[in-house]
Order: C-alpha cells, then structure tokens, then sequence
C-alpha cells in the first residue's frame, strides 16, 4: 500500500464527519483506526438559540459616520437635489414615496410599492434591497451592519 493510499482511507472518515456536520447529520467521532463508531454528543438545541434583532428604534446613527459609509452609496447617488445618477438623488428621502424623484427611471417594483421611505423602512431596505422589494433595479447588496444603516439614515436625515 502506498503512503498516499494510507492517507486517504484515514482521512476519509474526517472528510464524513465534516460533510455530516455541515448538513446537520449526525456527528461521529473517528477512532485512531479511523472508524467512525463513536457517536459524539449533540449540541444543546438552546446553544445556538438565535440573537435578539436589532431594530432602528434601538440605536443611535451618527451623521458623521454616516457620511463615511455613504461614500460606498456615492458611486450611484448623490444627496443633491434634482441630481441623477445611475441611482435616483437620496436628497429629502425621507418621507418621500419610493419612485418619485423626477427625471428618474425606476423599476416598476419601486414605483409601484407605495412605500414612503421613512427612518424605519430605510433601515429595512438599507439591509438588502433587492429582498426588501423584489425587482428593484438597486443591485447594491446591502449594509449589513445595523449600525451602518443608522449612520446612514442620520446622515440622509441632513440632506432635505
């Protein structure tokens, strides 16, 4: 048997025990022979009890951290009025229906949602546009820091 061959049937039990794990199977613990009949314990199901959520009305956005992370917003949009970009010009955001910025093509998921960009909804959308409203054009993946949002939102707060 070559040394190659000998590896490979030793790591093979490892490679099962990472596959089962990774798909929720259960979990099985190689002896030194490389077999595989020792069950291990299973994970208390409250061990991986999922984290409060964040909401927008827990934190507080800083406008001047604000204005660093929109600097990623900036290759589309701007904060000046009537100012178009690929994206449509955030100044007065809030408190404005989605899809109203004049001389601005949306799609028709954005016009039509009805949606008023409040502090709230831009905390949503902010996280993952294209699943907060199905069809919009934005292809920016979103903030996925809540904090980030929140500065975000403070700064867009400034400019209306």
């Amino acid at each position: 048997m070559t040394k190659f061959t000998t590896i490979a049937k030793m790591t093979l039990p490892f490679v099962a025990l990472i596959a089962l794990s990774a798909c929720g199977g259960a979990e099985k613990t190689p002896d030194a022979a490389g077999s595989a009949d020792t069950t291990a314990a299973a994970p208390a199901a409250d061990a991986a009890a999922p984290a409060a959520t964040v909401t927008f009305a827990s934190l507080k956005g800083d406008e001047v951290a604000g204005e660093k992370v929109f600097k990623q917003c900036m290759a589309c949009h701007v904060v000046t009025e009537g100012q178009n970009r690929v994206g449509p010009s955030l100044h007065a955001i809030i408190g404005r229906t989605a899809g109203q910025v004049a001389g601005f093509s949306y799609s028709a998921a954005n016009k039509g949602s009805g949606k008023v960009w409040n502090k709230e909804t831009l905390y949503e959308y902010l996280e993952a546009p294209q699943k907060y409203m199905p069809g919009t054009k934005m292809a920016f993946a979103g903030l996925k820091k809540p904090q980030d949002r929140a500065d975000v939102i403070a700064y867009l707060d400034t400019h209306d």
